[in-house]
């Protein structure tokens, strides 16, 4: 999916804008020698960025326009280092929620609904963009946030919520809770809007039926705007994204070029309109590619697939490399188990060991199941895990994201 000349006429203005306040993004353009672009030779010759140069900014080198115009900061969790600082402008919060309301409209979604934001709100992008994406398309806000499950399932049964948006972990566990309490037929939620981890077909199975609701996946990321950058519709083919705002290409993480639509590789994303801090060809590491041709829908806007992990995920143990997808589409592989996993890895004795910690009910023998699922990890990366079966619960539920990697060889 090459950049169109309108696209790159936006790339090459935000350059220009950027080597003339010269901020943080604009002296690594002068140093690199860019000047503008204007062909997709030029462009495929920008450097890349990455959370690291963003971090290098911190706290408000990224900012392209006077303090005046700042309207809003957002910030990654920083969990991993020194967070990175967002700046808006009034302009960049207004486009953001028409991205937002447009998501809303594909997964149809009308301002008769009554919304439950369950994600985080503050530093953090998730809460606030749902609301604003919300409001701008006029539906009834009920702005929850995270945790306090009771409260959260009282409002959502007596405000006849018909939509809620979370993270995938946090609506498997608004989902068992409601199924353990027997209210289902109390609940009124008729579709979920799903982001900021990747998810399997199990855990989307599971919420969808024990909620009995429509899902859709919708992308996006912190130091882009937030979520709302593209969505799926009802179709379920993939995830459009908004090209009118962001320009996406998908690269061999490795090599750094661009591999042909419908090949795996790693999602970079250019701003087209951002004001407040614009982003030129960032790599976020997110896993997918594009799905060519047309989605049935007939809508214009290109697709990805869903994330199927990310290039920084991987683990390497005993001199193989290995993706948590990997292990995930073993054990998808079992009806018996619910779609909760844990992977532990240890060094313990000289030797790196790996446990997989699974769910699954009374009705099986565990230790056939775990010989059993051992053999077919081996099969698809190598070498024999420990296999460990619990009952299902026992597995930490999350409000936020759900970790499922826990790499204890360096603690």
């Amino acid at each position: 999916m090459n950049i169109n000349e309108k696209q790159l006429q936006q790339v090459d203005k935000q350059i220009q804008r950027l080597l003339q306040v010269n901020n943080f993004y604009g002296q690594k353009l002068r140093e690199a020698g860019i000047k503008g672009v204007s062909s997709v030779e030029e462009f495929r010759q920008l450097p890349f960025s990455q959370k690291q140069d963003l971090r290098e900014a911190y706290p408000l080198g990224l900012m392209a326009v006077p303090e005046e115009e700042v309207v809003r900061i957002h910030s990654s969790s920083g969990t991993t280092g020194t967070p990175v600082i967002i700046p808006y402008t009034a302009k960049d919060v207004d486009d953001w929620a028409e991205m937002f309301k447009r998501c809303y409209e594909f997964a149809g979604i009308t301002n008769r609904d009554r919304i439950q934001i369950t994600p985080g709100y503050g530093l953090w992008t998730a809460g606030i963009g749902f609301q604003n994406g919300a409001e701008k398309l006029g539906a009834m806000v009920v702005p929850m946030g995270p945790g306090n499950t009771n409260k959260q399932i009282q409002m959502m049964m007596d405000m006849k919520s018909t939509v809620i948006t979370a993270t995938s972990s946090y609506a498997l566990l608004l989902a068992e809770e409601i199924e353990k309490r027997g209210i289902k037929d109390k609940v009124h939620l008729k579709k979920g809007v799903i982001g900021s981890e990747r998810w399997g077909k199990k855990i989307r199975d599971r919420i969808s039926s024990e909620l009995g609701i429509e899902l859709y996946d919708i992308y996006g990321l912190t130091e882009i705007y937030g979520p709302g950058i593209g969505i799926s519709c009802k179709y379920d083919k993939g995830m459009h994204i908004w090209d009118d705002y962001v320009y996406l290409e998908i690269i061999d993480p490795k090599t750094g070029e661009n591999v042909p639509d419908g090949e795996f590789g790693e999602i970079v994303i250019t701003t087209l309109v951002k004001e407040g801090a614009p982003l030129i060809r960032y790599r976020t590491h997110d896993i997918s590619r594009i799905i060519p041709g047309q989605c049935p829908c007939g809508s214009r806007f290109p697709r990805i697939d869903i994330i199927s992990g990310r290039s920084d995920d991987m683990i390497k143990i005993k001199g193989v490399n290995v993706f948590p997808k990997q292990i995930e589409e073993v054990l998808e592989g079992f009806p018996e188990l619910s779609s909760e996993y844990q992977i532990r890895l240890s060094h313990l004795d000289g030797k790196d060991t790996m446990r997989i910690y699974v769910e699954t009910n009374g009705s099986v023998n565990f230790l056939e199941m775990a010989s059993k699922i051992a053999a077919a990890v081996k099969s698809k990366i190598g070498f024999t895990p420990l296999v460990k079966i619990v009952e299902i619960g026992i597995l930490p539920r999350s409000e936020k994201k759900t970790k499922r990697v826990i790499d204890e060889r360096y603690d």
